[in-house]
């Protein structure tokens, strides 16, 4: 036992280190706030001229950086300056927490089951609190707290705890920050709803019918038929409130400083908990300015930009997904500049739709030229790649490069919707339409990838060469999308096939939004299949297994290698080549419905990634919906 004078030197000493490690922790703070306080109080100024408000929000910065954990600060340390979400290794899979495991605590018994596949980043849908009517919560995009998870998920110690588990096996936490509105149930909403001026300011509330005309006029609407309109009516103030998705969800008013302060708190907040990606949700329409269409606006850059700077100061380990559902062009600003980033990462969801475009049109020249596009940009710029996601496929594709080609705009959405319903000859993918105009003829596809790929179709027909053909189709997409630069993630369930599920039809809170087709729970039976040869489940989930691992123990994967498109006679072939040092990989793939021959760039010795097989020619053949990786 430790005599009194030993035992109050060592608190003494420990006392002392806590005071160092404090003045250390303070100077660190002060370092990285004094490499972006300029650029960040000039375009806080810009935006608010409020010099009290931009004091506080610093203070706040100071408050959470000094709250967060040190196991995040470790991390932070070990990716502050660094591109960690560029490494070649990372593979994601986007998941409902409710569907995959029931709670927040259930994701944690099943992280050995992710790590088999080589998952290491975890995008959890929505999971913060939203009102009770499930018809009120727009799948979780209407959040009622935002530092407080859904009841019947857990609790924020819950989700704390899940990040420190995954931190531990080296994954990490992605999640949606909904940033454009909140519930109407917020307390901010209820407050407004009392008629408490400052919180009707944090909102959009107006009278004027003419102004709400003009706004009509300008912008166009999100939902135009499931949820047409811009503003709501609320009897009790005799006035309307700004709700451009549906009208439970407010928007909210970044002109005022207090809604921005306030955001940037709960961004940090749940930043502390551990939270490591944030998925900026409709980002493009958070600054409104009557008399533009108030999409992708200067202020919303700035925004991004001072956000992107406050997590380097706070949070550096953190990063910012970007949802931006727009056409490249609209997209790569996002990214900011070398200089000046703002996100660091963006989706790539004109390639996605283009997939799916070329595999019913066994046609991949629009794919090659949009591809080519993202090959042209600074290595830098990541995207992130995906076959399908939690919501439905809208067909917003370059229809003035395919009118070149004879493919006019409302035809070829007509047989792509048909197509991929299984309507046109020839179709072996099942799916249902979402959001259906009966004025334009548009709409949007839902199914799930095995769906999509005839492993449905095939399965209820008992035809085993259909199914032979779906699983090659299926494994040579996620072959295509492994060998995209950016990263990969696999939408839950698309690991072991799991097809469509139209029980939602049964489910009066679901029945009217075909989306829960693909929103189904996991069915945890299909597991059970993965190590029994000959079975769908095997085939897929092996295969993906052995890509990833390819994937992650070959350079010519790294993110910093140089790709390029060959531009190759046949439509139906694309071919991506990966170069790195000495070493070229020649990605070929075959969307057609019948064997290729396809010719090497020149007679030489090359290496098979998926058998290992080095052989020497000039050509080879490619199955139907097949896939080479041959190493040179």
């Amino acid at each position: 036992m430790l005599s009194n004078t030993q035992s109050s030197g060592q608190a003494h000493n420990s006392h002392a280190s806590l005071k160092k490690s404090s003045a250390r922790d303070d100077a660190l703070f002060a370092n990285r706030l004094a490499r972006h306080h300029d650029e960040l109080r000039w375009l806080y100024m810009e935006l608010y001229d409020n010099g009290s408000m931009f004091a506080e929000l610093t203070d706040q910065m100071k408050y959470f950086f000094d709250a967060r954990p040190q196991a995040l600060r470790k991390l932070d340390a070990e990716r502050e300056g660094r591109a960690w979400y560029r490494n070649s290794d990372l593979l994601g899979m986007q998941m409902y927490v409710d569907n995959f495991a029931g709670t927040l605590r259930g994701i944690e018994e099943h992280l050995g089951y992710l790590e088999r596949i080589g998952v290491n980043y975890i995008h959890l849908m929505p999971f913060l609190d939203t009102p009770e009517d499930k018809s009120r919560s727009d799948g979780g995009y209407a959040v009622s707290d935002f530092r407080r998870v859904k009841p019947e998920f857990g609790t924020m110690n819950d989700l704390a705890h899940l990040a420190e588990k995954c931190h531990s096996r080296g994954i990490s936490l992605c999640m949606d920050f909904v940033m454009n509105h909140t519930s109407d149930e917020h307390e901010w909403a209820q407050r407004a709803r009392r008629g408490e001026g400052e919180y009707m300011s944090r909102y959009f509330f107006t009278d004027n019918q003419a102004l709400i005309d003009r706004y009509y006029r300008d912008v166009p609407q999100v939902f135009p038929t499931t949820a047409p309109g811009h503003f709501t009516y609320l009897p009790e103030l005799r006035q309307c409130v700004m709700t451009q998705f549906y009208p439970y969800q407010w928007d909210l008013n970044y002109r005022n400083p207090r809604v921005f302060n306030e955001m940037m708190y709960n961004f940090l907040y749940l930043a502390n908990q551990g939270i490591d990606i944030f998925r900026l949700d409709a980002v493009p329409y958070i600054w409104k300015q009557f008399g533009t269409n108030c999409r992708n606006l200067p202020q919303v850059h700035s925004i991004v930009r001072m956000m992107r700077m406050i997590g380097e100061v706070v949070c550096p380990g953190i990063a910012l997904l970007g949802e931006v559902v727009m056409a490249p062009v609209e997209v790569v600003p996002y990214f900011g500049t070398v200089e000046k980033p703002e996100c660091h990462m963006l989706y790539n969801v004109t390639t996605m739709a283009t997939t799916w475009s070329s595999v019913a049109c066994r046609d991949t020249r629009l794919l090659r030229s949009q591809l080519e596009i993202v090959c042209s940009l600074p290595r830098e710029y990541t995207f992130l790649n995906y076959l399908r996601c939690h919501d439905d496929i809208g067909w917003g594709l370059d229809y003035a490069t395919l009118s070149h080609w004879g493919m006019k705009e409302v035809e070829h959405k007509r047989y792509l919707n048909d197509y991929f319903q299984g309507f046109t000859e020839g179709s072996v993918s099942r799916g249902e339409l979402y959001n259906a105009d009966p004025v334009t003829g548009d709409a949007r596809f839902c199914g799930t990838t095995a769906s999509m790929c005839g492993i449905e179709a095939a399965g209820f027909e008992n035809n085993e060469a259909a199914m032979q053909a779906a699983i090659r189709k299926d494994i040579m997409l996620h072959a295509y999308l492994l060998t995209q630069s950016g990263l990969p993630i696999i939408y839950s369930g698309d690991e072991v096939a799991q097809v469509n599920d139209y029980t939602y039809k049964d489910d009066p809170e679901k029945a009217d939004d075909s989306r829960y087709i693909h929103r189904s729970p996991f069915n945890w039976k299909l597991v059970k299949n993965i190590d029994k040869k000959n079975t769908v489940q095997h085939h897929v989930f092996t295969a993906i297994q052995k890509l990833e691992e390819i994937r992650r123990s070959n350079d010519v994967f790294d993110a910093d290698a140089d790709v390029a498109i060959v531009d190759y006679s046949d439509p139906a072939i694309l071919w991506i080549t990966r170069h790195t040092g000495k070493k070229t990989l020649y990605a070929v793939f075959n969307f057609s419905d019948e064997t290729r021959e396809v010719w090497m760039p020149q007679e030489a010795s090359y290496t098979n990634l998926i058998d290992g097989k080095t052989g020497k020619f000039a050509s080879f053949s490619l199955d139907s919906w097949d896939f080479a990786w041959w190493l040179m």
